[in-house]
């Protein structure tokens, strides 16, 4: 059985077992959980070959959490109106019938600008800016505000673009100077060069589980194909594409982010309050975080099928896991990670894996278990 690493603090000591278990059940384990209660770092573990606390991995959507972080501090700054259409600052997205598209409804996935026709390119994918590009003459693939359906990965480029419009400033680099920096995160939307040798390249899935997820991949012309890239020629794959060295130094925000369960824990500690050894928090006062943890979309997801799935750009982290308070948010990632806060208890986590699990696209299973530990704990 592979030895877990690492520490938890008294009163901890079942999730720690939970860990433990899951690494005994996998067949090459490799993965980090991390988590913080109001503010303090109470679960730092690690276990598998070449994987250490401070390894890096390859997170691909838990960056859109950062993303929505981001476009949240500048509706606090009063630089982003919610209720504004995306063409009051961004005025070539109004092309193709979008011209009425709120920010509140680009962030909550009501936009049906789940992809382009023909599909996206591995150099679009990776440069927001020239997926932003390509975006903005796009017809929607249902008319905007009618319905939800995940954006997988543009919604960062498009969130992304209405920032820079507004401050100058890429998302990556408000990111950078507001959050990553001041709080000392090891999360990254753009991995600089000398951090590469931390980077834990994905692996895939095994061969049989391969054959399985191909044999039920979506058709192309479908909205999950298109939202996923399976409309392009050839489809993305997705770990070739993490393990590309560009699309980790530009770091679209949908897709490209990188960096360790004790990092992601602790951007979402932020939100929530003080962190210990850092800047001082909650980087959201709590209107607005009210308000971006507040449902906005309800029934199933068109392109996911999933129910309810969003508050505002966030996932609604209670209704995957029930023992969180309604109000949870965060967002998982494609290698089945997963991140979140949980403001009733002040509780923040993040798991990581080193290699895709089959179903993991909304969380690896495991994090069901582990999640609940570190509540039982936290709430003990």
């Amino acid at each position: 059985m592979a030895r877990v690493h690492g520490t938890v603090a008294e009163g901890f000591e079942g999730v720690f077992e939970e860990f433990e278990a899951v690494a005994a059940a996998e067949e090459e384990p490799g993965a980090q959980l991390a988590a913080y209660v109001h503010g303090r770092r109470v679960v730092d573990l690690w276990v598998g070959e070449g994987v250490s606390g401070d390894s890096l991995h390859a997170l691909y959507s838990s960056g859109k959490g950062a993303a929505y972080l981001v476009v949240a501090l500048l509706v606090q700054d009063g630089l982003i109106d919610l209720d504004r259409p995306v063409a009051h600052y961004w005025p070539e997205f109004a092309a193709a019938g979008k011209g009425g598209l709120t920010v509140r409804d680009l962030l909550a996935h009501r936009a049906g600008l789940i992809g382009v026709d023909g599909g996206l390119s591995t150099a679009e994918l990776a440069d927001d800016r020239l997926l932003a590009r390509r975006l903005a003459g796009q017809r929607p693939f249902w008319e905007p505000g009618t319905g939800y359906g995940y954006h997988a990965f543009v919604i960062g480029a498009l969130a992304g673009e209405v920032v820079r419009r507004v401050t100058g400033r890429t998302l990556q680099q408000v990111y950078e100077e507001r959050v990553r920096a001041p709080y000392g995160l090891d999360f990254y939307l753009g991995l600089p060069a000398e951090q590469e040798a931390r980077y834990v390249p994905v692996r895939p899935l095994p061969p049989r589980e391969q054959a399985l997820a191909a044999s039920m991949a979506p058709a192309a012309d479908s909205l999950m194909g298109i939202a996923f890239n399976f409309n392009a020629t050839p489809p993305t794959d997705l770990v070739e594409f993490a393990n590309t060295r560009e699309v980790r130094a530009l770091g679209p925000a949908s897709s490209g982010s990188v960096g360790s369960a004790r990092g992601l824990a602790r951007m979402y500690a932020a939100v929530l309050g003080e962190v210990e050894g850092g800047a001082r928090g909650p980087l959201l006062k709590p209107d607005v975080l009210a308000e971006f943890t507040r449902p906005h979309s309800s029934g199933p997801d068109l392109v996911t099928g999933e129910r309810d799935h969003f508050l505002l750009g966030f996932e609604a982290q209670a209704r995957r896991y029930p023992f969180l308070g309604p109000d949870a948010f965060g967002h998982s990632g494609a290698v089945g990670a997963q991140s979140f806060a949980d403001p009733a208890g002040g509780v923040a986590y993040a798991y990581t894996r080193r290699r895709f699990s089959f179903g993991g696209g909304a969380g690896a299973p495991e994090n069901t278990r582990l999640a609940a530990a570190v509540i039982e704990a936290a709430t003990r």
